[in-house]
């Protein structure tokens, strides 16, 4: 479960952004999950509230946002969400495609006190 160490990561980076900006605590943390990302949001949530204790995300809200999969079509240049996983443009049906979101895990924000 590569979850525990992604949780594990973005525990280090709330606690350096809370030092680097003198607060005590983190009141919520919200992340972008793009569903290429191969992050299973349900252990990654379970992860979330099992390490959170003692540290200054103790009693923070975890936000989790789903992206969807962005692509542009190298044949076309036309830039879609798509709905479904069909890697196909749906202007010119073309499979010459670039992702360009909705395959990585960002941390968005934090709140801080």
């Amino acid at each position: 479960m590569h979850e525990y160490s992604i949780v594990q990561s973005l525990l280090e980076q709330c606690e350096q952004h809370a030092k680097a900006n003198d607060a005590s605590k983190v009141t919520k943390v919200v992340v972008k999950i793009g569903v290429l990302s191969g992050v299973e949001v349900d252990l990654l949530q379970t992860a979330f509230d099992t390490f959170k204790e003692k540290t200054v995300c103790d009693k923070a809200e975890f936000i989790i946002n789903h992206q969807k999969v962005v692509i542009v079509c190298n044949e076309c240049n036309e830039k879609t969400t798509l709905e479904k996983n069909e890697f196909l443009c749906p202007k010119c049906n073309s499979g010459d495609l670039k992702v360009i979101d909705g395959e990585d895990m960002y941390l968005m924000s934090l709140e801080l006190e």
